[in-house]
C-alpha cells in the first residue's frame, strides 16, 4: 500500500464517496481534501460541505465549473460534430477531463500527493480520470477504492456507513433502479431493467424531456447565431455558453428531443446498455452541421468527417489531454474561422429539422447552383472532360479484359 499523507477526493456527498472518504481516512491514515464540482447536474452541491465537515475534513472545495465545462470542453467537442459509434454524444465522457484537471490543480494547491475517485473497476470513468491525472501530474498517486476494497454491493456500502456513523439514508434498503450521471450536457441511465437489452426503458425514468407523443402539437422555431463555430445567441439574444446549453436543454426537452437508448462498447471490453437524455446537444449537433454546410469548403468538411471518429474515440477512451487530441483540436478550430451565421430550426415531437441557414461567409452561390438560367456562371460542357479523366483507369481495365460484369 502506497504511503499517502494527503489525498484529494472527487466527492459528491452521496453514498459511495461518503464511504470512500471514511475508508481513506481509516485505510491510509491520511488527510482527505474533498472536491465537489458543479457541472450543472441539477442537484444542490453545497450540502456536500456540511457532510465533509462532519467527517473532519478541513479543506473543502466546491467549485461552479459550468461555464468552463461548456466553453472549454463541450463547445470544442461540438465544433468537431462529435458522435461516438454513430449515436452517443459523449455527455459523461467530456466531463471527466475537467474533473481530472481540477483534481490535479487542487492537489498542487494543497500539497496533496494523491487523488481518489469513486469510479468502479468495470467502467470507463476510472480510465478517463486516471489518464488525465497522469498526463497533468505524472508522479501523482491514484487511489481507486473499487479496485481495492470488498464493499462490492450497495448493501455492503450501507452497512459500512451505518457501522461508522456516516449519515446516509437507507430508504428502506430499497435499491435505486438506475445508476445515473448528470451534467449540463446530459443525463445517463444504466442498470435496473436496462440490463435486459430486450426490455423497453420505463417512461418515468426520463427527467429532462417529455415523450415525443406528449410533446406540443405546435412546432417551436429557434434561431441560433454562430461565431467561429460556437453558438453565441438564441433568437438574437446573446448568452454565455452555459446559458446557451441550459436553454437548449429546456426548449428541446419540452419538445421531446434528445432521448437515446443504445448499447455501447466500453473501453474495458464489455458491452453496456445505457439510456441518454441530451436535448441541447442534439439540437447543437444538427445546427452546427447546418451552418458548416454553407461555410466550409467541401474537402475541409469531408476531412473533418474522416477525423471525427478518431476524435470521438479519444474523448470516449480518456485521451482528452493527449497530444494527438490537442493536434486534432487545433485543426478543427482552424476550420471554424468562417463558421459564422444563423441557423433556423423547427422542433416538433422529438425531431429537429433545419429550415434555414444564412451567413456572410457562405460559399453557397445561387447563381451557380440554380436550375434556371445561370447567365453563363457555370459551363456544363466542362463536366465531360472531368468525367472522362476520372473514368480513364476503369476504361483501361475494361479494355484489358477486367470487366466487372
Amino acid at each position: 500500500m502506497a504511503d499517502v499523507k494527503k489525498v484529494v477526493l472527487a466527492y459528491s456527498g452521496g453514498l459511495d464517496t461518503s464511504v470512500i472518504l471514511k475508508w481513506l481516512q481509516d485505510t491510509y491514515n491520511c488527510e482527505v481534501v474533498t472536491f465537489t464540482a458543479d457541472l450543472g447536474q441539477g442537484e444542490e452541491v453545497e450540502p456536500a460541505r456540511a457532510k465533509a465537515q462532519a467527517m473532519g475534513v478541513k479543506e473543502i472545495y466546491i467549485d461552479d465549473l459550468r461555464e468552463e465545462f461548456v466553453r472549454d470542453f463541450v463547445f470544442p467537442m461540438f465544433r468537431a460534430n462529435t458522435v461516438y459509434e454513430g449515436e452517443y454524444l459523449l455527455g459523461t465522457s467530456i466531463a471527466r477531463p475537467l474533473i481530472a484537471k481540477r483534481l490535479i490543480e487542487i492537489a498542487n494547491e494543497t500539497g496533496a500527493d494523491a487523488i481518489s475517485h469513486g469510479a468502479t473497476g468495470k467502467g470507463n470513468d476510472q480510465v478517463r480520470f486516471e489518464l488525465g491525472a497522469y498526463a497533468l501530474k505524472p508522479g501523482v498517486k491514484v487511489i481507486a477504492p473499487w479496485r481495492e476494497w470488498d464493499l462490492l454491493s450497495r448493501e455492503k456500502l450501507m452497512d459500512y456507513a451505518e457501522k461508522h456513523g456516516i449519515p446516509i439514508e437507507r430508504h428502506g434498503k430499497k435499491k435505486s433502479p438506475y445508476s445515473m450521471d448528470a451534467n449540463l450536457l446530459h443525463i445517463s441511465y444504466e442498470g435496473g431493467v436496462l440490463e435486459d437489452t430486450w426490455t423497453e426503458h420505463e417512461e418515468d425514468m426520463w427527467r429532462w424531456s417529455v415523450s415525443p407523443e406528449n410533446a406540443p402539437d405546435q412546432a417551436t422555431y429557434l434561431e441560433l447565431t454562430y461565431r467561429n463555430g460556437d453558438i453565441v445567441a438564441i433568437d438574437g439574444v446573446e448568452k454565455s455558453p452555459a446559458t446557451v446549453l441550459a436553454d437548449l436543454n429546456r426548449i428541446g426537452g419540452a419538445n421531446g428531443i434528445g432521448r437515446l437508448d443504445i448499447v455501447e462498447n466500453r473501453y474495458v471490453g464489455m458491452k453496456s446498455r445505457g439510456c441518454y437524455e441530451t436535448p441541447g446537444g442534439t439540437i447543437m449537433l444538427k445546427a452546427h452541421r447546418a451552418i458548416e454546410s454553407i461555410t466550409l469548403d467541401r474537402e475541409v468538411a469531408h476531412l473533418k468527417d474522416e477525423l471525427m471518429p478518431k476524435y470521438a474515440s479519444l474523448i470516449y477512451t480518456g485521451y482528452w489531454w493527449s497530444p494527438e487530441r490537442v493536434m486534432l483540436q487545433q485543426m478543427i478550430d482552424a476550420s471554424q474561422v468562417n463558421v459564422n451565421g444563423v441557423v433556423r430550426l423547427k422542433l416538433y415531437k422529438g425531431n429537429v429539422t433545419v429550415v434555414g441557414r444564412k451567413s456572410d461567409d457562405s460559399l453557397f452561390d445561387a447563381n451557380i447552383a440554380t436550375f434556371e438560367e445561370d447567365g453563363g456562371a457555370y459551363n456544363q460542357e466542362d463536366a465531360a472532360g472531368f468525367i472522362k479523366l476520372n473514368a480513364l483507369r476503369m476504361r483501361i481495365a475494361a479494355n484489358k479484359g477486367r470487366s466487372l460484369l
